[in-house]
């Protein structure tokens, strides 16, 4: 990926933010979230045109949306989804979509050591298993999504683990 110094300190910069934030309070603010998604549509707008604008605005889209089932089965919150969209205006697409795919990758990661040293990691290995056969049976109606482990851990270090790794990346 060729992501512009003035996009990837602003996005280093954002997630590290957001991660201390999360880490401290378990809440990622707004605050932090919505300036920063602007700023990089416009940025991007002003420095890149037409063109650059529509590459943040897919890079928003596509790292958001990808996130909002997380929050609607309640494993993520909504700053988690915020943050992602966020990152994904400043680093634009396609670099966005390797944010976003890397950053799940770190957040299973950091979840399978927190279920290890909760001693829940079997159980956590189970319900992931029925909750992925519910999402293919769920559109007959069937019932409830199964009950998670209710581990939760600061997702924005995984954002910032996945947009680090983007910016490193080559193609």
């Amino acid at each position: 990926m060729n992501v512009p110094l003035w996009a990837a300190l602003p996005v280093l910069v954002l997630v590290t933010l957001a991660a201390r934030a999360d880490v401290r309070t378990r809440k990622i603010p707004n605050a932090l979230t919505f300036p920063a998604l602007l700023l990089g549509l416009a940025t991007h707008l002003a420095l890149g045109g037409r063109d650059g604008f529509l590459a943040s605005l897919a890079g928003m889209s596509v790292a958001g949306v990808a996130l909002i089932p997380g929050w609607l089965m309640r494993w993520m919150g909504a700053g988690d989804v915020k943050l992602m969209a966020a990152a994904g205006a400043w680093l634009a697409f396609p670099c966005a979509v390797i944010a976003l795919l890397a950053s799940l990758v770190a957040g299973g990661a950091i979840a399978a050591v927190v279920a290890l040293r909760r001693r829940v990691f079997w159980l956590a290995i189970q319900n992931a298993a029925l909750t992925g056969a519910w999402s293919l049976t769920r559109a007959a109606g069937a019932a409830p999504a199964p009950v998670t482990t209710g581990i939760r851990f600061p997702f924005a270090l995984a954002v910032l683990a996945g947009c680090t790794m983007a910016l490193w990346l080559k193609p």
